[in-house]
């Protein structure tokens, strides 16, 4: 099983699992706009706690909702989902000298459970990978720490979200209170010159084509934000305090 009596036993499981406490309620407000987002958009409750627990992906539920709603084409779902995510594969490539000596199931179960936040937090704690073997423990349990208590608190909060939505009135605007939960999450993620550029060019190119169909926008923006970003970080190799 993910959670052996190795890794929740080790007192660095406890340290991971203190550390991403200040940030559960971001955690748990965002899940349970989704869940609320899931419903309100017309998926059952079956479908919507399927996606709940299978997908884990907050900002791919939320990008996929208005097309599932809007009858995209399947190839556009997971292309949107796909660009979405583009990010994880980088934070798989740093981690892989940390998780390389595991098991491939056990390597597979951290990249479905490092969400952005538990990827942070590790790197800041851990710049470089262990060298022993009592050293990739204590960096492995920590990291699973983290792990299990974000993806605990996102399930909990969606699954509350599921079930409380059809008794929320309209009138909250909980649509409206769900974007500045992305809004503040992005913000606190904003943390480089780069990381701003991005996100200006990101929100500029949706604007722009905010007039394509099936929400097309957003994957054009993620795709002018990443290919410039890209272009300026290979121009310019020597100004690393941009990334």
């Amino acid at each position: 099983m993910f959670l052996s009596a190795r890794l929740y036993r080790h007192p660095a499981f406890r340290v991971g699992m203190r550390e991403v406490s200040p940030q559960l309620p971001g955690i748990a407000a965002w899940g349970l706009m989704t869940g609320v987002a899931m419903v309100k958009s017309g998926m059952s409750v079956f479908d919507a706690s399927a996606m709940a627990l299978l997908v884990f992906a907050g900002s791919s539920q939320l990008a996929a909702i208005p097309l599932i709603v809007a009858g995209a084409p399947a190839w556009v779902i997971l292309a949107t989902g796909f660009c979405v995510n583009l990010r994880f594969m980088v934070f798989s490539l740093h981690l892989r000298p940390f998780l390389i000596h595991l098991p491939l199931w056990q390597r597979l179960s951290h990249g479905y459970l490092t969400a952005d936040i538990s990827y942070v937090l590790f790197t800041r704690k851990y710049p470089k990978p262990a060298t022993s073997d009592q050293g990739r423990l204590e960096q492995e349990a920590y990291l699973s720490g983290n792990d299990f208590l974000n993806w605990f608190t996102w399930i909990v909060a969606n699954l509350a979200g599921i079930a409380l939505a059809n008794g929320i009135p309209p009138a909250w605007g909980l649509g409206f209170a769900g974007i500045l939960c992305l809004l503040g999450i992005q913000c606190s993620l904003a943390s480089s010159r780069m990381r701003l550029l991005s996100s200006a060019v990101a929100g500029v190119a949706a604007v722009v084509a905010y007039a394509l169909p099936l929400k097309l926008n957003i994957v054009v923006a993620i795709a002018v934000a990443v290919i410039l970003c890209m272009t300026v970080d290979k121009l310019r190799p020597a100004s690393r305090g941009l990334a």
